[in-house]
């Protein structure tokens, strides 16, 4: 009696073995399927935009690139770094861009940088994982171009980044539709280019320059609940007159973004990049303060779900 107790125990213990082996394998081969949908072939036209090669315009694109936080994601010489390491979830770094070993800068043409920066796809027509080409895309050929030739510029970093590493939790997130979607599925390739306003202290220009805000912030600047790259669930404020801000004056704008401290004396995250932001002139802050200024105010937002 014992035995066959035993055996059909044995007979249940391995069908159950063999029914999760057979869940993972499926679970591995569905997040391939749909991995490769969402980030795979992308054929989108690239125009054609004229990079300066001057001090002036190097010196402006560097400008541009630290206003945007480039450096937030690809680290402060821009060879690139860890940007998740969750072993569950997944391992992902960030693309060297210099020319050194390891870096894009060493291969990509003029061409290849539009096409990533602007549009979100590598040279291989491969969807970029977590690059935010949907802001980018707002860019003016200007800006573009200065910034192309601010990153042809860089002195080489040597890094060779590991391949991405996708974990179990990772991929149920593909297969379940809960992975971020790449940013080149996000953006009409095959749009008119938006119009660049004139530089200026305008809610225009300000609106312009505050685009890289709505990357944590949200679409309408009230904030809500993001997910950190170390896993942390952190709660990006409410830009609008219905926020913390509608009791702020100019100059305390100004303050909290070059010194990373509120007027209430409250330390801002490190999950918030003031260090870059606030190195915008003065007329650039005087024009999204006025931007922000001129919005409808929101309530707090919650859980943000267009990123």
């Amino acid at each position: 009696m014992i035995r066959k107790i035993l055996k059909w125990i044995g007979i249940v213990l391995g069908g159950l073995v063999g029914l999760l082996v057979l869940t993972v394998i499926v679970l591995y081969i569905v997040s391939v399927v749909k991995w490769n949908q969402a980030y795979e072939n992308y054929d989108v036209p690239v125009e054609t935009i004229a990079v300066p090669t001057s001090e002036e315009a190097v010196a402006h694109g560097e400008h541009v690139a630290t206003i945007h936080a480039c450096r937030v994601c690809h680290g402060e010489n821009l060879g690139g770094k860890v940007l998740i390491d969750q072993p569950a979830l997944g391992v992902v770094y960030t693309p060297n861009l210099t020319s050194g070993a390891g870096g894009v800068g060493a291969t990509n043409t003029d061409e290849d940088w539009v096409r990533a920066i602007r549009h979100g796809v590598g040279h291989d027509r491969r969807g970029l994982v977590a690059m935010p080409s949907r802001i980018f895309y707002m860019l003016g050929d200007e800006d573009l171009g200065a910034l192309i030739a601010y990153l042809k510029a860089l002195p080489p970093v040597d890094n060779e980044t590991p391949k991405r590493q996708i974990g179990p939790a990772g991929r149920l997130a593909v297969v379940l539709n809960q992975f971020p979607q790449a940013h080149a599925a996000l953006i009409d390739h095959d749009a008119p280019r938006p119009a660049v306003p004139k530089q200026g202290v305008t809610v225009e220009y300000g609106e312009y320059l505050a685009l890289t805000c709505t990357m944590c912030h949200g679409a309408s600047l009230n904030g809500g609940f993001i997910r950190a790259s170390d896993g942390e669930l952190v709660r990006a404020l409410n830009l609008t007159p219905g926020g913390e801000l509608r009791v702020w004056s100019e100059e305390q704008f100004f303050t909290t973004l070059r010194t990373g401290v509120t007027p209430s004396g409250r330390q801002l995250t490190v999950n918030m990049p003031w260090k870059y932001i606030g190195q915008m002139t003065d007329d650039e802050l005087k024009a999204v303060w006025l931007y922000l200024q001129s919005l409808p105010a929101l309530e707090q937002g919650e859980e943000r779900t267009d990123r």
